[in-house]
């Protein structure tokens, strides 16, 4: 490909933007003068660091004065939110030392802890409050043409070494390895001297942009680019019309979104005049949201909320509180807030007396700390209904005296009040479940309850309910009765009357088996099953484990013996219906991938409709036999695996570059789970180009996933993780498509990405 030069000036960065917007902002000024502001960590770690904004306008660097040349430093991206005042256990803790106009946390996107800071006055501390939400919502508001500009300010500022505002040939070499690419050096020399146009033997930014373009040309897009212009230099609004039709699939609306397409991507107006689109424009597009191969009208609500809540999947946590492991981690209310921003909708809540009859929240009979009952409802309270309006689950397992049941009750009414789902909708007893639209903004308590919906508590109802739900440290795999208990011989315990009245539309039973179910169980019965225990009813009677899912709840939760907080896959538990499948949250991997990619749709609220062979109660279907079901249709899935952009560096020691490889990875039931790769590429991980193809067959599309791996190969060892993508299969857009890796912590990564051609079809 051609390099042509433009005539047109090219702009300088993201940064000249930036600072002309905000470099008069007082609050700024006072983030980029500095500040000594205290870093707390606990009652006892209290620290000063100095802190400022870097001229760049998205760095926060900072440092302890006896650090002599070690630093830290974070991007604004990084942030998600500033929290004011004692918003934080650790702030709270400290409350009575410094007041709360001094004291801000910074909150961090995915898993990682918050940054607690205490200033030295109330006007610094505002300053960089206001200024800190200033940047953050400028970083969110960013169009992709500053995005990229972002970027290539980002990697000036990185190889500008002595800070000189110029980047000379060493430091364009050691550029290059930091962007994860081996080049020949006679080329990176050829590329150099086209851009040092004054011959100085330096690039000042405006160079280093036409430097940074000459690098990041995109061979493969502009292949696909000369397919449809007869020019070769633009796209006329018809050829870009035939590219959407024919390529990516969009049929009669393709003529109308190519106008909008220019209108939104095209950064040349006399392009935009003519209704063309040039090659700058068309990659923009295909960098988009709207040129990724998740489906645009699949991200907000587009789902009926209308149908029972046994009908849907919903976002579940297991141990909510814990942050860590369930033997020795930190119990935290940082926990939940995390979960709930997650979009989760069914949390945990492990009770136990406290002292001064105030019950605490901990994993029982173990180092796990300790947090407040009331504090936990408090922040459910403050976080339930932020991420999603549609009803939140509190999954209480109760192993608290009476006493403190009743202030446990107590607490329940007096914090969340109206929020709390305490009546029936209509003041019938139901014979479905009501649905996540009539419960919205509704938190609803699932706990054990004495008699059922139908019967009146009067002076005849005993106190006393079975001891079946699932107990702190009792599962199957370590010789638990949970799952079976002697009929003859049941555990009794004391219930509150008042805490089982809380108690509606969630009442916690044992499960007897699928046939009692069918003529005995109610709708607002939930059963709890460890994973052995569903997986085993899954193999055993899946039909019967998908019919009774149709009807009522079911909670599925790890394995006591996974004392790392590791996870299950969720995938076999999703494939018989079951709505609550409850996982670690604060434990990245696989497993929350899975779960990360199927609440993706439907505006990230939590629930997700179940195929309507999962909402019938008479249906057949069964996950081990897919082609046995009415409609059948199984369809294939050809994924082009083209190219990559700008992987992340696995190894950070100088010089070492990664040697990548995707893999795809199919989850479904049984016949659909499947894997295959690509070869690796030897040490490129700026634009490798791998133009393989994958094909899979999928059974049931209904209920697949589709997982993007991208590794780091290792002949000697293991592979390294790179970063990955996961969807739902129906969520895919065929076509030419970029998929925007995450980490493995499931945030984003940007500019990383994978270009894909990805193919649909029948199966004949």
């Amino acid at each position: 490909m051609v390099v042509v030069e433009r005539k047109e000036k090219i702009p300088q960065s993201c940064l000249e933007k930036l600072t002309v917007s905000i470099q008069d902002d007082p609050y700024i000024q006072v983030m980029m003068a500095g500040s000594t502001l205290r870093k707390v960590k606990s009652r006892s770690w209290k620290k000063n660091r100095y802190f400022r904004l870097l001229e760049d306008g998205l760095t926060i660097w900072y440092k302890s004065r006896w650090a002599g040349r070690g630093h830290s430093t974070f991007s604004v991206t990084d942030l998600e939110a500033v929290r004011e005042g004692h918003q934080s256990e650790v702030l709270l803790s400290i409350a009575e030392e410094f007041p709360a106009e001094l004291c801000f946390t910074l909150v961090f996107h995915g898993r990682q802890g918050n940054l607690d800071l205490v200033a030295e006055s109330p006007d610094e501390a505002q300053a960089w409050i206001q200024g800190v939400r200033k940047l953050i919502h400028k970083t969110q508001t960013m169009d992709e043409k500053e995005r990229l500009d972002q970027w290539v300010w980002d990697w000036f500022h990185k190889a500008d070494k002595n800070k000189d505002g110029k980047m000379n040939f060493k430091e364009v070499k050691k550029l290059l390895k930091m962007m994860n690419v081996e080049m020949n050096e006679d080329h990176a020399l050829h590329l150099f001297t086209m851009a040092d146009k004054s011959e100085s033997g330096s690039l000042e930014i405006e160079q280093f942009v036409f430097f940074y373009k000459m690098l990041t040309q995109r061979d493969e897009v502009w292949k696909v680019f000369q397919d449809y212009s007869e020019d070769g230099e633009k796209l006329m609004l018809e050829e870009l019309e035939s590219f959407l039709s024919v390529e990516q699939h969009e049929g009669e609306q393709s003529a109308q979104h190519a106008q909008e397409l220019i209108e939104r991507y095209e950064p040349s107006e006399t392009a935009k005049k003519q209704g063309a689109m040039s090659l700058d424009g068309f990659q923009m597009y295909l960098c988009s949201q709207e040129g990724s191969i998740f489906k645009p009208e699949h991200q907000d609500l587009y789902q009926d909320m209308n149908q029972p809540l046994s009908h849907y999947f919903i976002s579940s946590s297991h141990n909510t509180y814990l942050l860590e492991d369930q033997l020795r981690g930190q119990s935290s209310l940082e926990a939940y807030i995390q979960a709930l921003k997650r979009g989760c909708r069914c949390v945990e809540v492990d009770c136990w007396d406290g002292y001064d009859e105030d019950p605490v929240v901990y994993h029982g009979h173990t180092l796990t700390s300790k947090i407040l009952f009331k504090d936990v409802i408090s922040t459910l309270k403050e976080y339930a209904f932020r991420a999603s309006e549609f009803p939140v689950i509190l999954s209480i397992e109760n192993h608290c005296s009476v006493e403190q049941q009743k202030v446990m009750a107590q607490y329940l009414r007096q914090i969340l009040g109206d929020m709390l789902q305490t009546t029936l909708l209509d003041g019938q007893v139901p014979q479905q479940l009501p649905s996540p639209q009539e419960l919205k903004g509704k938190i609803l308590l699932k706990a054990k309850k004495i008699g059922g919906l139908e019967e009146y508590l009067d002076e005849t109802c005993t106190d006393e309910v079975s001891d079946e739900e699932e107990m702190a440290n009792c599962d199957a795999e370590m010789a638990s009765t949970e799952d079976s208990p002697d009929k003859n011989s049941k555990a009794k315990s004391k219930m509150s009357r008042e805490l089982s009245d809380l108690v509606v539309y969630c009442k916690s039973v044992h499960f007897g088996g699928f046939e009692h179910a069918r003529s005995h169980a109610k709708c607002y019965e939930i059963s709890s099953f460890s994973e052995s225990k569903a997986k085993k009813l899954a193999k055993e009677a899946g039909t019967d484990f998908v019919q009774y899912n149709t009807r009522q709840l079911s909670r599925t939760y790890p394995s006591g013996l996974r004392t790392d907080s590791s996870n299950y896959n969720p995938q076999d538990m999703w494939s018989v219906g079951c709505q609550l499948v409850a996982l670690n949250f604060q434990t990245a991997g696989l497993e929350m991938d899975l779960n990360d990619g199927l609440f993706r749709q439907n505006g990230c609220c939590g629930y997700v409709i179940k195929p309507d062979f999962m909402r019938d109660g008479n249906t057949q279907f069964s996950p081990d036999k897919p082609e046995e079901r009415e409609g059948y249709k199984p369809l294939r899935l050809s994924i082009q695996v083209i190219s990559g952009q700008q992987l992340p560096k696995v190894n950070q020691k100088e010089g070492s570059i990664v040697d990548p490889l995707v893999r795809v990875e199919i989850y479904g039931v049984p016949q659909d789970q499947a894997k295959d790769e690509t070869s690796h590429i030897n040490n490129n991980g700026f634009n490798p180009v791998w133009n393989e193809t994958l094909d899979f067959t999928i059974h049931t599309p209904e209920l697949a996933l589709v997982r993007f791996v991208v590794e780091d190969y290792d002949k000697a060892s293991r592979n390294d993780f790179i970063g990955q993508y996961t969807l739902p299969f129906t969520c895919i857009q065929p076509g030419y498509r970029h998929i925007h890796l995450l980490s493995k912590d499931g945030t984003a990564i940007p500019p990383s990405s994978l270009f894909v051609n990805i193919s649909i079809s029948e199966l004949t």
